[in-house]
């Protein structure tokens, strides 16, 4: 087995080589790596990935070193403090990276499952069995743990890896490399099955996102500029989401201390994930009551709000929405609000700005809560609840690589089931067809 994975035999492309001869062995290794993989049991599987966990762990140092060249390259470039976070690690980072990794292994394998098993009159069973996709390509910003966490989750559904980082997190990258290359070969599976792409040439990408003799799909995890890119360019599959344009409905039977709640956990939990509301809209029949309290509640978190007039009526300190505002991602303690006549404007508003993602309703009636339900095309739709919980933990899958708002293959967080796809099985005994 070579170690680092980072490394492959004949790659020269890290010192100026052919980009795409590089990218295309990377994708042939990758591809015979995979049929190993779908025939790896999930105790090899398992043993890889509590080797990797140990590897790190006596490798730590050697990681964080790394890391800190990184960061001070990274603030050297002027990178600002969001993505220095992001970038940085610490022992509490590698903790819940090794932590990571053995949760990974104690969850079950969907690898082989069979259901909708039925007999048929001719007396054969039909059923479909869970199978992986075959050869991943992870494309992702700043997050040295983004290499570890998609590493592994490939891996559990027994899946081949290619991992290409940003260029900012290129030596935390190789190092942690380093130590899946280590797991990989004690637990006897093959290297290939975890690359992570040593050159930082843009061309890389370029060819990784069209190569679909060798990649099945790809799944880009950073800004919208990346991803929109991704979309635009592939030649794969390509399993994403654009925008968190998440909006909670508070409905005139809405219990108040609920909707207070929900309201201000889903606006200021977190401001930075794809999943907290940037578009709070409230029933006109309790907005005189409601909106006050949420103003007080959103001022002692530092959260600058803007309305509509309606909604300015009732909070002449409000900020005037723009249009824009209703398209808006904000990832910032910003919130729009808009006072709506019922469900159906509320549904019409959601349809025509958000980003199909998220959407939550608070109310107490059955019926509405329902249409809210049937009537949202979004991957996540919420009733009663902060649209904070869209995520693989959170939904029982134990983890996630990211969220998709597709609607073929897999919608929502995509956890280990997502990583894999059905084929047909027929099991018979000697029958022919007639």
């Amino acid at each position: 087995m070579s170690v680092p994975v980072s490394r492959p035999e004949g790659n020269a492309a890290g010192d100026g080589g052919d980009v795409v001869a590089y990218m295309n062995r990377l994708g042939q290794a990758a591809r015979d790596a995979a049929a190993h993989m779908r025939r790896a049991p999930t105790a090899t599987k398992n043993a890889a990935l509590l080797a990797m966990a140990a590897r790190l762990e006596q490798g730590r140092g050697e990681v964080l070193a790394a890391n800190a060249r990184d960061v001070h390259h990274g603030r050297a470039a002027g990178l600002d403090a969001a993505l220095l976070d992001r970038l940085a690690l610490d022992d509490a980072r590698i903790d819940a990276m090794v932590e990571g990794l053995k949760q990974v292994a104690a969850l079950p394998d969907p690898v082989g499952e069979i259901d909708g098993l039925r007999a048929r009159p001719s007396g054969i069973q039909v059923g479909r069995m869970r199978v992986p996709l075959g050869v991943i390509g992870i494309i992702y910003e700043s997050r040295p743990n983004v290499t570890l966490e998609a590493a592994s989750l490939c891996l559990k559904s027994g899946n081949a890896a290619i991992l290409r980082g940003g260029s900012e997190a290129r030596e935390s990258n190789a190092a942690i490399a380093t130590c899946l290359a280590a797991g990989l070969a004690e637990a006897g599976l093959p290297a290939a099955a975890v690359q992570v792409v040593a050159t930082t040439d843009r061309e890389a990408v370029g060819r990784l996102i069209a190569m679909p003799e060798y990649v099945d799909v790809i799944i880009p995890r950073g800004g919208k500029s990346l991803i929109e890119r991704i979309a635009r360019e592939a030649r794969v599959p390509v399993i994403k989401h654009l925008d968190g344009v998440c909006h909670v409905y508070v409905d005139a039977t809405a219990d108040p201390e609920k909707a207070l709640a929900i309201a201000v956990n889903a606006k200021t939990h977190r401001y930075g994930t794809c999943n907290t509301m940037e578009t709070l809209l409230v029933d006109a029949p309790v907005a005189e009551a409601l909106l006050p309290q949420l103003a007080v509640a959103y001022g002692e978190h530092g959260v600058e709000l803007r309305g509509c007039e309606r909604t300015r009526a009732i909070l002449p300190d409000c900020e005037p929405a723009e249009e824009s505002d209703w398209h808006a991602e904000y990832l910032a303690p910003l919130l729009a609000i808009r006072v709506v006549d019922g469900i159906e404007a509320a549904i019409a508003h959601i349809e025509r700005y958000g980003s199909h993602h998220t959407d939550a309703i608070v109310t107490e009636n059955y019926g509405l809560a329902r249409r809210f339900l049937a009537e949202v095309d979004s991957s996540s739709v919420m009733v009663n609840a902060s649209t904070r919980f869209a995520d693989g933990f959170e939904y029982g899958l134990g983890a996630e690589i990211g969220i998709s708002t597709d609607k073929l293959h897999v919608r929502g967080p995509v956890g280990l089931e997502g990583l894999t796809t059905c084929k047909y099985v027929v099991l018979g005994d000697g029958q022919v067809r007639q």
